[in-house]
């Protein structure tokens, strides 16, 4: 009677090949997980997102150069030091009208300040000054 000897998991490991169709499901697998992990954990993002967020970052930039063009201008007013203890008289709230009805956040050549200026130029303004 001949001894049979069973291969090593070495050997069968190294003898197994893989068919066409499992080599393209991995494949496959591969690149919906290297996506998902792109997009929930590696900071990707689709083009319109990347436009949205461009967009709000350079309105945020406007209203910050244009709200530090307000506090200049509220600082140069000859009753600046009259028209600060108002300001900071008026709720949080109603702060930003009244640097618009004041006049200070609109920039020269502009018919309406620019959205959230005015907010900015308050906090400002009304923030203690180091």
């Amino acid at each position: 009677m001949a001894a049979t000897t069973t291969p090593s998991f070495a050997q069968r490991f190294e003898d197994y090949r893989l068919s066409k169709t499992a080599v393209a499901w991995i494949g496959a697998a591969c690149a919906v997980a290297t996506i998902v992990v792109g997009f929930v954990w590696g900071g990707w993002v689709t083009g319109g997102t990347a436009t949205d967020m461009a967009t709000k970052a350079a309105a945020g930039a406007n209203a910050k150069l244009a709200a530090d063009v307000c506090a200049v201008q509220f600082n140069n007013d000859p009753q600046a030091a009259t028209q600060l203890v108002a300001l900071n008289k008026l709720d949080s709230w109603r702060r930003a009208d009244f640097i618009t009805q004041g006049g200070w956040a609109k920039i020269s050549g502009m018919k309406e300040p620019i959205t959230g200026a005015a907010d900015l130029c308050a906090k400002q303004l009304s923030e203690p000054k180091l």
